[in-house]
């Protein structure tokens, strides 16, 4: 696991993995998962703060829901 947050100046504790999946056009949070170079480690602020770009997907497994583009969760 990394030391801090992935963000740039960020020196939080990472609390969540995020992953992309560029084909399918989803971005994945899960629990935090071991250090990997195609994986960024994400802060409690910066986990809640995130979006992806228009047309993706945020899957978060750590509640099991899908959510759309304006943070509600999918139907």
């Amino acid at each position: 696991m990394s030391a801090s947050c992935s963000r740039p100046a960020c020196q939080r504790s990472p609390a969540a993995t995020l992953t992309y999946d560029y084909a399918s056009r989803v971005a994945t949070v899960d629990h935090l998962a071991p250090s990997h170079p195609m994986q960024y480690d994400l802060c409690v602020e910066h986990t809640e703060r995130l979006s992806v770009p228009n047309g993706w997907s945020l899957v978060d497994r750590r509640i099991g829901s899908v959510v759309d583009l304006h943070g509600r969760i999918a139907s």
